[in-house]
């Protein structure tokens, strides 16, 4: 599979990615806090199963009140487990993107994973993964399309992405302010199909989506040259650690580059 290296001098600490952003690492995934100029905050994405509890924990010791809403990234077990349970606690909307509400409403599992894909220990296990469908019922809502300002569930100073590929309707958020990026699962900085990489050591390397569960190689390609163009400083990922300083976005459009010819 291709990579880029990753110095260790443009890794910062999961709990320093950015101003406003307060992030919670849960095995091998991250969930994130934004916090808002009034002082409320959105949680984009929801944990793995049986993670609520560890989620409200981590939100009453950062934030004041509940969160907005619940913005996802995509419906992916790994991203949504929590939502439901934690929507319903807080009295909240969860929002996602229209493409992916067949997986969110119950009416559709995601693809087998291709347990060959990438290599590595999670690869192997991912036939044991939920695929759903998952059923967050009447909490569920369709996020604004890209590019509307203030719409549904729209995060403000937050631009919403559409990074299909991954998943149909998966989503990037990034924040022209300061060019930071919030890549969900549209690129790893850590090999996401190694266990030992995406939950313990996390060596820090540009990966493309976790490959298990990809379908779409050619439109992930395009996505992640979407999210080159954009030339971010800072980039939080779904999984790994976050990168920051000036030489982020060539590196990104090294990982655009070599992606797209592999796809």
């Amino acid at each position: 599979m291709t990579h880029v290296s990753i110095p260790d001098s443009l890794v910062v600490p999961l709990e320093d990615a950015a101003t406003g952003i307060t992030a919670l690492r849960i095995v091998f995934v991250n969930v994130f806090g934004l916090t808002h100029a009034d002082g409320s905050w959105t949680l984009v994405d929801a944990g793995l199963p049986f993670s609520a509890t560890l989620i409200r924990n981590w939100a009453e010791k950062h934030f004041s009140a509940p969160p907005e809403a619940i913005v996802l990234t995509h419906g992916h077990f790994d991203h949504v487990s929590a939502a439901k349970e934690l929507a319903e606690k807080w009295n909240i909307f969860i929002y996602a993107h229209p493409q992916e509400f067949p997986f969110l409403t119950g009416q559709r599992e995601y693809a087998p994973p291709d347990f060959g894909a990438g290599g590595g220990l999670m690869s192997l296990l991912s036939p044991l993964y939920p695929r759903g469908p998952v059923q967050l019922g009447d909490r569920l809502r369709p996020l604004a399309e890209e590019g509307t300002e203030g719409g549904a569930g729209a995060i403000p100073g937050w631009t919403a992405v559409h990074t299909p590929g991954h998943t149909p309707g998966h989503v990037s958020f990034f924040r022209p302010a300061d060019a930071v990026l919030l890549a969900g699962d549209a690129f790893c900085t850590t090999k996401p199909e190694s266990f030992f990489d995406a939950a313990i050591s996390q060596s820090p390397e540009l990966h493309g989506p976790p490959a298990y569960f990809t379908p779409d190689w050619n439109s992930a390609a395009a996505s992640i040259q979407k999210l080159a163009a954009l030339n971010p400083t800072v980039v939080a990922p779904g999984h790994g650690k976050p990168i920051s300083g000036d030489d982020v976005a060539s590196k990104l459009h090294q990982l655009a580059a070599q992606f797209r010819q592999a796809a």
